[in-house]
């Protein structure tokens, strides 16, 4: 591996050090190890997640923190009060154990993105310059734009509905819908999809600054954006999954009161068509803000 990012991408002979292989290993087993034993992630989504938190530690450790804080946030935000979340949700996963798919649906674009940053930059913390560090600095707002919107949606979808008394609104037509559906929006969700991205954003930011090399932020612009397109990117990225959710997402009430994702005679239809799943909405909002989010960064972080 060493070698071929040599050939690849630096003028000068790179080496990534034996500490940082130690660490790519140790941290991702960690937290598989984690997550099982506290039924977040099961085997398959174990073993898919240790490859994915290798390829972002052994990049730039900002991307592992992003990782970390999404994983440990959304599994306590997936567990809170999830006897009520029974009531409402007809497929509601006890524990939330994510497995392989949902892994590649909410990681696999930040691993791509990871990979890239390897194979072009380097094993490396950097801060964001879109001037003189452009690669850099685009695939590492790429990485922030997928966690950040994927955690902005789970703290919505998660805590919105067990933290709040009223049924939301269909972000297509403003009615109200129960809770649970595909799609829907409400205040206490808006305001959550922005913290969760704000967290990832904060995380990052703390990451770069401990970790790169001090005499690169004599030059370089500001950092704290970071933080301010991570709490957009958690608003952006919840309301593009909303709007797939609304329309291309099947939400209907069954004979239980309780929210399905499938038509059958016995359902009542709500919303959306059954086109697409919630992990293929899930994958699709990833690979949109991992691509729009540096492009708007890019655009106007001059103007901090």
């Amino acid at each position: 591996m060493n070698m071929l990012i040599c050939l690849y991408l630096s003028p000068e002979p790179l080496v990534i050090s034996p500490t940082r292989w130690m660490m790519s290993c140790f941290i991702p087993l960690v937290i598989a190890v984690y997550g099982i034993r506290k039924r977040s992630i099961n085997f398959s989504g174990a073993i898919f997640g240790f490859v994915v938190a290798f390829i972002l530690t052994l990049s730039n450790y900002s991307f592992l923190a992003a990782l970390f804080v999404f994983f440990v946030t959304s599994s306590k935000a997936t567990k809170l009060r999830s006897h009520l979340k029974k009531k409402f949700e007809a497929d509601y996963q006890e524990g939330g154990q994510r497995n392989w798919v949902q892994v590649l649906c909410n990681g696999g674009m930040a691993a791509q993105l990871a990979l890239l940053y390897l194979l072009d930059v380097g094993s490396s913390e950097r801060p964001i310059d879109f001037v003189k560090d452009y690669r850099a600095s685009w695939l590492t707002i790429g990485v922030l734009g997928v966690f950040s919107c994927c955690n902005g949606d789970t703290w919505a979808s998660e805590l919105g509905t067990v933290l709040t008394n009223t049924d939301p609104f269909l972000i297509t037509s403003w009615k109200k819908v129960p809770k649970g559906t595909n799609g829907g929006v409400s205040a206490m969700g808006t305001v959550f999809s922005c913290s969760g991205g704000l967290v990832i954003g904060v995380a990052q930011y703390i990451t770069i600054w401990y970790f790169s090399d001090a005499a690169r932020w004599d030059y370089a612009p500001p950092q704290w954006p970071i933080i301010f397109f991570g709490a957009w990117s958690g608003l952006l990225g919840s309301i593009i999954d909303s709007l797939m959710g609304a329309t291309l997402q099947y939400s209907g009430l069954n004979r239980e009161g309780k929210i399905v994702n499938h038509p059958s005679q016995s359902v009542k239809h709500i919303s959306g068509r059954n086109i697409l799943d919630n992990h293929s909405v899930n994958l699709i909002s990833t690979v949109i803000m991992g691509l729009m989010m540096p492009t708007l960064s890019k655009t106007i972080w001059h103007l901090f």
